[in-house]
């Protein structure tokens, strides 16, 4: 009901050829990464309107006699949703970004083809566990079709699915790493002057320089480093663009690995408050 995706099916169809031929898939891969793009930045505004009515419920439902907002386990849940909404936002506008700009300079060009990959595949395989979790944020309120809670969550898998699933996008990043070496360079001039200045960033972005320089098993492996690939990325944009309240648990969490497997589990010590005031909807 919300899913807009088909499958046509070609009946006595004639066609014409537009363009070199031999070149269909070289083509089809400039468009495929305006598409993939398109599908990180409709993941992450989808993780966003999660999050915006996950904030809202809990603002003003109260439960023991206190607000959600006020409780120091939804805190920890809603400051953590909000860490990854951030993530996703940083990253699909640093994308953007390479692409408007991929014209005009080399770095911009070869962040362009890698990142959208790494991008791609990452994002968009959050987004529906991230509003899973915001949907229970909301209780039974949250999975009746008088939310919209259940239609972002029908929503939610689909970009992962479309312009390729993500083994097809793990082994794109494989692929384009494999078929020019500047695009390793690139990837760590992104990462690596942010890593200067948090230390749990920096030692994620030198295990990612020892295993990507082992191409023993990558293939088995393609999924752990651009996924490893994707959170060094996101730290670094969080280091370098967001509050010190953020990148610190975002680094703390994803990269030194102080977090459990569910939303909710940040350590003790996350300035949960100001995470979750910076990501709250301001309503009149």
């Amino acid at each position: 009901r919300s899913n807009a995706s088909s499958e046509p099916e070609f009946e006595r169809t004639w066609a014409l050829l537009v363009g070199e031929e031999g070149r269909g898939v070289a083509t089809i891969i400039e468009m495929v990464n305006v598409t993939r793009l398109e599908c990180i930045i409709a993941s992450a505004s989808l993780m966003r309107q999660a999050l915006a009515q996950a904030m809202h419920h809990a603002t003003y439902r109260q439960a023991f006699g206190k607000r959600l907002l006020d409780q120091p386990l939804m805190q920890n849940v809603l400051a953590d949703l909000a860490l990854e909404s951030e993530a996703a936002a940083l990253f699909a506008m640093r994308l953007a970004r390479a692409c408007d700009q991929a014209e005009t300079s080399e770095h911009e060009n070869l962040l362009k083809r890698l990142g959208v990959a790494v991008g791609k595949y990452w994002i968009t395989r959050r987004c529906p566990v991230f509003t899973a979790e915001a949907l229970e944020c909301l209780g039974g309120n949250g999975y009746v079709e008088e939310s919209i809670m259940p239609r972002l969550y029908r929503e939610a898998p689909l970009c992962s699915i479309w312009e390729g699933s993500g083994n097809i996008n793990a082994l794109d990043v494989l692929r384009a790493l494999t078929k020019d070496t500047r695009m390793l360079d690139c990837f760590f001039q992104e990462v690596l002057p942010a890593s200067k200045s948090d230390t749990r960033l920096a030692a994620a972005v030198a295990r990612l320089q020892h295993d990507l320089a082992d191409p023993d098993g990558q293939e088995w492996r393609a999924r752990d480093l651009v996924e490893r690939m994707a959170l060094a990325l996101q730290g670094a944009l969080l280091v370098q663009h967001a509050p010190t309240a953020d990148a610190d648990a975002f680094c703390a969490t994803r990269l030194a690995g102080d977090w459990g497997k569910a939303f909710g589990t940040m350590p003790r010590g996350v300035n949960a408050t100001a995470i979750i005031e910076r990501a709250r909807p301001k309503l009149s």
